[in-house]
């Protein structure tokens, strides 16, 4: 199997900030584009001002969303080019398993 390519960002924290349901659900209220508050992104859920600024913040730290300031606001937005990396590494692992799966069919229908 050939190497992976060397990346600059270690893939893991994306993919540990999107293996849960509340920041997932956080990520489709931004999937707008329009900068968030805490206070509208934590409405309609069971959860705390502070709970919701926690995994907010997982998430800016895996590079997916950023934030900025406004006046004595949060306010939030989705990062698409952090997405782009998790896409991007799970297309590589893809082509890997392809080539593979190639390799092992034409072993096998030798």
């Amino acid at each position: 199997m050939p190497e992976p390519r060397p990346r600059a960002h270690d893939p893991a924290p994306i993919f540990a900030a999107l293996g849960d349901r509340t920041r997932l659900a956080l990520l489709a209220k931004l999937i707008g584009g329009t900068p968030q508050s805490i206070t509208r992104l934590s409405a309609d859920t069971r959860l705390t001002r502070q709970a919701i600024t926690k995994h907010l913040r997982v998430l800016e730290k895996a590079g997916i969303v950023q934030s900025s300031r406004v006046g004595r606001e949060s306010q939030f937005i989705l990062r698409p080019e952090g997405i782009d990396e998790a896409r991007s590494y799970l297309d590589q692992v893809a082509a890997q398993w392809a080539d593979a799966l190639s390799r092992l069919r034409a072993f096998v229908e030798r």
